[in-house]
């Protein structure tokens, strides 16, 4: 159980936790769960962890097939650059590791930021907070639990 899980079950939003035997020696985390779980790419979101010129943290969820725009999404923060945070930083702040941090559950709340292709879908799987670990549930109910903005970055 992640803390993911049981911000879920507590807010009783519908979901479904999917999973897979995790590859040790895999770094494409997001796609290793497309690959295993057979899902769509465009589904599928990584949750990647970001510092912005004040030093501040934002998180960003973005599609796995996809790279983020620092550009654009500097520009969603209203900052001039974000670039990615350090590993330690990451876990730190929300609790998880890399390539199994979760949009939700963080130990301490962050900026979200949504890429905008994620309303065009009923279901997207995030992050469960735990390699090998999915959830499936609405990116209307993401952005409501994660306070997030969607945006083109």
């Amino acid at each position: 159980m992640t803390p993911a899980i049981v911000l879920l079950e507590q807010k009783k939003v519908e979901f479904e936790v999917l999973s897979y035997q995790h590859d040790p020696a895999s770094t494409q985390f997001g796609l290793e769960a497309v690959t295993k779980l057979n899902l769509n790419a465009q589904q599928v979101f990584k949750t990647l962890i970001l510092e912005n010129t004040d030093n501040q943290l934002i998180v960003a969820v973005t599609p796995v097939a996809q790279q983020v725009n620092l550009k654009q999404l500097a520009k969603a923060c209203g900052v001039k650059k974000v670039h990615m945070a350090a590993a330690q930083k990451v876990q730190n702040s929300t609790g998880y590791i890399l390539g199994g941090v979760s949009p939700l559950g963080q130990k301490k709340r962050l900026k979200t930021f949504i890429h905008k292709t994620a309303s065009q879908f009923d279901v997207i799987y995030v992050s469960a907070g735990k390699r090998g670990l999915e959830i499936a549930l609405s990116p209307n109910d993401l952005i409501t639990l994660s306070n997030a903005q969607l945006a083109d970055f």
